[in-house]
C-alpha cells in the first residue's frame, strides 16, 4: 500500500506550473510536472523497485539537520513561539527523484489536535542552494500577505511584498503566488492540479510522463533566466543570506 492510513491519505497531483511576468518587460512560461501531498509523519510506503522514484529526506528541508521532515518544522514554529502539540500536518512538495531534488515551494498546512487551522508554513528554494520559510496565518479562503525576505529572481531585489492564495488540496490543487511592489504586481506564479491517489501506477505515470521531474524544473528555470538575460534585463545584486533562527 502506498497511501497511509487515516482520513487524508497521501496523494498525488499532476500539475501545471506557470509563470507571469510584466515587468520590466512581459514574459510568460508554463511547465507541466507532478507535486505529493503528503503527512510527513507518515510519509509514502513504496514498493522497494519504485523507492528512487520519491524519496522525502529530511535534509531537503528547514536546517537539513533535523532527524525528521516534522522535527524540522517544529524546530522552525518553536522559534516562532507556535507548538504543534501533537497537531497534524499536510505537506505539498517535489519528492527527491532518483537522487536529486529542486524545491521552488513547499508549503505545509498545519492543523492544531482538534483539526482547527494552526498556521501555514511556505517554504522557498533558490537556484543558489539557499532557502528561507515564510510563517503565514491565512484566513478561511487561505489568503495571506508578507513581506519578501529572500532573493528568488535575479531580475528582482529582495522588497516588496508576496500577497499568497494557498487553500490546503482537495479534489483540486490550486494556488497563487503575486509579488507586488511599489503598488503593482510584476509577477505572479500559479499552481492548478487535479488530485489522484498515491498508487504505484499513477507514480509510475507520472514518472513516465515527467521523467527526471526535479532536474527538468531546475533546468528550465535556468533556461529561462538565460532568455531573459539576453533580452537585457537588469541582473539585481544577491545579499548575503541570513539563516534564520530554526533553521539551523
Amino acid at each position: 500500500m502506498v497511501n497511509a492510513p487515516g482520513p487524508a491519505p497521501n496523494a498525488l497531483y499532476p500539475c501545471t506550473i506557470t509563470h507571469v511576468r510584466t515587468a520590466p518587460g512581459r514574459y510568460a512560461l508554463r511547465h507541466r510536472t507532478y507535486l505529493w501531498l503528503i503527512d510527513p509523519d507518515r510519509p509514502p510506503r513504496l514498493p522497494f523497485g519504485l523507492r528512487p522514484l520519491a524519496r522525502f529526506d529530511p535534509r531537503d528541508h528547514f536546517g537539513g539537520t533535523a532527524p525528521t521532515i516534522r522535527a524540522g518544522l517544529e524546530r522552525f514554529l518553536a522559534a516562532r513561539s507556535i507548538d504543534l502539540a501533537g497537531g497534524s500536518v499536510r505537506m505539498l512538495t517535489q519528492a527527491r527523484i532518483l537522487g536529486h531534488v529542486f524545491n521552488p515551494l513547499t508549503v505545509y498546512w498545519c492543523h492544531r489536535s482538534d483539526g482547527t487551522p494552526l498556521c501555514t508554513v511556505a517554504e522557498v528554494h533558490n537556484t543558489y542552494g539557499e532557502r528561507h520559510c515564510y510563517l503565514l496565518h491565512p484566513d478561511g479562503a487561505g489568503r495571506a500577505s508578507t513581506g519578501k525576505e529572500f532573493y528568488v529572481s535575479p531580475f528582482f531585489p529582495v522588497d516588496g511584498g508576496y500577497r499568497m492564495r494557498l487553500p490546503e488540496p482537495g479534489p483540486r490543487l490550486d494556488l497563487t503566488v503575486h509579488l507586488e511592489r511599489e503598488g503593482k504586481r510584476p509577477f505572479t506564479a500559479t499552481v492548478r492540479g487535479v488530485r489522484r491517489p498515491a498508487s504505484p501506477a499513477a507514480l509510475l505515470r507520472a514518472a513516465v510522463r515527467h521523467p527526471w521531474a526535479t532536474v527538468v524544473v531546475s533546468a528550465a528555470i535556468r533556461f529561462h533566466g538565460i532568455r531573459l538575460y539576453l533580452r537585457r534585463l537588469p541582473v539585481q545584486p544577491r545579499p548575503h543570506h541570513r539563516t534564520q533562527e530554526g533553521m539551523q
